[in-house]
């Protein structure tokens, strides 16, 4: 049920721009929720909502998730090897969660504390500067790769 509320909100957020919540965008909207920790870039999406709409083309879900992008339903995160990867914006979220990203496996973990509140006020104050949102990557060694290097060491 908590998948068929976030997709009637969505649907609303949608038609509050004029769009229409067409069978493709609902199509890709269910993937990501389905696969809400994956951070899916747009061809890993595409052949899933391929699997439940197989007419759907690349450059369709493309276009959805820019506008999903553009609408903030979506974020489009970068963790610097060159492939854009996307992840829905929590319920009621105002910021962007954090990521630690593990340069051994690559593997993705998500802080969902925001980190940062102090600092945008600091940069607000400071600087004159109007933050509308943030984000942040660490790059690191994650807890099972330091398990292994203290193995084989």
């Amino acid at each position: 049920m908590a998948m068929e509320h976030r997709i009637e909100r969505i649907k609303k957020q949608l038609h509050a721009q004029s769009y229409k919540l067409t069978p493709q965008r609902e199509a890709t909207v269910r993937v990501l929720l389905e696969r809400e920790e994956d951070h899916l870039s747009a061809e890993d999406i595409y052949l899933l909502v391929k699997e439940k709409a197989p007419e759907i083309g690349l450059a369709t879900v493309y276009r959805t998730l820019e506008l999903l992008s553009e609408l903030k339903i979506v974020d489009k995160i970068n963790f610097g090897d060159g492939v854009s990867r996307y992840d829905l914006r929590k319920e009621g979220a105002e910021h962007f969660h954090h990521h630690l990203v593990c340069i051994e496996c690559g593997s993705v973990e998500e802080i969902v504390d925001d980190l940062l509140g102090d600092v945008e006020k600091i940069v607000e104050n400071d600087w004159g500067f109007q933050v509308k949102d943030h984000r942040l990557t660490f790059h690191g060694i994650c807890k099972q790769c330091q398990k292994v290097a203290v193995k084989t060491t």
